[in-house]
């Protein structure tokens, strides 16, 4: 019998793999650094920034950039009806692919990806200072925000075990690979265009610049930075993204684009306006591409990765068979803390299990009902085999994390966090409680295997061989 593949989160590398002495050291240190990753601009600058949204044609009459616990945010000048438009930012102010293209360094920038070019171009006016008309926006951003990828080793030792961590040292190596790549084709090559030097932490700034402040539906192909409006902040309180903002006509015949941010709930004056950034996002996505996270049960995910192995001697059966039915040879399956599991994940994983004498459901005459089939009980031998594989990766995963569910349920009731370690405690206690509901979920399961009705039965049944009770029937002449 095959066994189902579970792809576990590496650990950090072993520079980082601290003793327990060091990591309570470590962790002290954490609890006494400062709350913000970031200075604030000063009150000139916002004033500046401002005034060059209006001469540029943008209009922001109800709100204006301020302090915030969140860092900058915008604050209600009056109060602010639900549904209004509070800040109308013209196409001419986007930062987007067609802006990097009409620049001195838009030839250069052809057939890159909208992220490496829009992060050529925020560090090429960067590095102009008061010679790029774009400085009013620049000054205004963060050197850093709260996201993993910003985060020292010391920080990121506090989420050893978790799928945040591989998942930041994928994206920083992806970010470094790219940037390898323009470094030598096209910063060291025109260097005329780019003033002083660019480094890849320039890059990975510009990078986490876009994650952090692009809109829902302005990213990938479409991907664009709206200066003032993208000083909006997240509140978990809005359950909805459709108010938000919208991209409209203005001018004769509609034909000058405007972006237009509404208050999707009413703001009375002096609080700060805010949105619903992405309802689909786990608290993992959120450290990653915003620096926080939220205290929601529907937001605790842990993500099961399953392949069916090449060595598996039903491999090219069993690959025509979940791509038929919608999936890959590896297969991901976010499980949330408090829901029940993925449709999809039984099914995938009895598939992989299926081996011996259950193999003939691989042949060609089931190929059209096997999905169905496998929505059910196969056999003994293959439930137990998918039980026993999963139950041992929740183990293996759980003994990665350094702290227990109790230890960082402590830490957060006691209030002496600092915003990263309250990311990185909340999200390896989310973790960890997902992965305890999964192997809760298999024990059960495992509980149950001798009352469970399997193919062999249900044929039977089918073929009016076997009684509701389980009895077999004799056929007399």
């Amino acid at each position: 019998m095959a066994l189902p593949r579970i792809i576990s989160p590496p650990r950090l590398p072993s520079p980082l793999i601290l003793s327990s002495q060091f990591r309570k050291t470590t962790v002290r240190a954490i609890l006494q650094s400062k709350e913000s990753a970031t200075s604030l601009p000063s009150a000139a600058s916002l004033i500046d920034f401002s005034n060059w949204l209006l001469s540029k044609g943008g209009m922001a009459p109800s709100v204006k950039p301020g302090p915030v616990p969140e860092g900058l945010g915008l604050i209600a000048q009056r109060d602010i009806s639900r549904n209004e438009v509070v800040v109308e930012v013209p196409k001419k102010l986007w930062i987007d692919a067609d802006t990097v293209a009409s620049s001195e360094i838009g030839r250069l920038c052809g057939g890159l990806r909208p992220w490496v070019s829009i992060s050529l171009f925020l560090l090429r006016e960067r590095a102009l200072g008061d010679a790029s008309p774009w400085k009013p926006y620049l000054d205004v951003l963060p050197s850093s925000t709260d996201s993993s990828i910003f985060w020292s080793e010391e920080e990121l030792s506090q989420i050893q075990g978790t799928q945040l961590l591989s998942t930041t040292i994928g994206v920083k190596e992806y970010v470094q690979s790219e940037f390898a790549k323009v470094e030598e084709e096209i910063i060291l090559k025109s260097k005329n265009l780019f003033p002083g030097s660019i480094t890849y932490d320039d890059f990975l700034w510009a990078f986490g610049i876009l994650r952090s402040r692009s809109f829902s539906r302005l990213r990938g192909d479409n991907l664009a930075l709206i200066p003032f409006a993208d000083l909006i902040n997240h509140n978990p309180d809005i359950t909805s993204e459709d108010l938000a903002w919208e991209i409209k006509g203005k001018g004769l015949f509609g034909r000058d684009q405007i972006f237009a941010l509404r208050a999707p709930l009413f703001v009375k004056y002096g609080e700060q306006v805010c949105i619903q950034y992405d309802l689909e996002k786990s608290n993992a996505e959120l450290a990653l591409d915003y620096g926080f996270i939220e205290s929601n049960m529907n937001r605790e995910t842990y993500t099961l990765t399953l392949e069916i192995a090449e060595s598996d001697p039903f491999y090219g059966d069993k690959l025509d068979i979940v791509e038929t039915n919608g999936l890959n040879e590896t297969a991901y399956f976010d499980i949330v803390l408090g829901q029940t599991l993925t449709p999809q994940l039984l099914p995938y994983l009895r598939l992989v299990a299926l081996g011996g004498t259950d193999a003939f459901l691989l042949e060609s005459i089931f190929r059209n009902t096997i999905w169905g089939h496998l929505e059910l009980p196969v056999s003994r031998e293959n439930e137990e085999a998918i039980c026993r594989v999963v139950r041992d990766a929740c183990k293996n995963a759980l003994s990665a994390y350094d702290t227990s569910v109790e230890e960082d349920e402590r830490l957060m009731e006691s209030g002496n966090l600092d915003s990263r370690m309250k990311i990185a405690v909340g999200i390896r206690a989310g973790e960890k409680r997902v992965l305890q509901q999964i192997d809760c979920i298999f024990r059960n399961r495992e509980s149950e295997l001798d009352g469970l009705e399997y193919y062999q039965e249900r044929r039977l049944k089918d073929l009016g061989l076997v009684g509701d009770n389980g009895e077999i029937i004799f056929w007399e002449s």
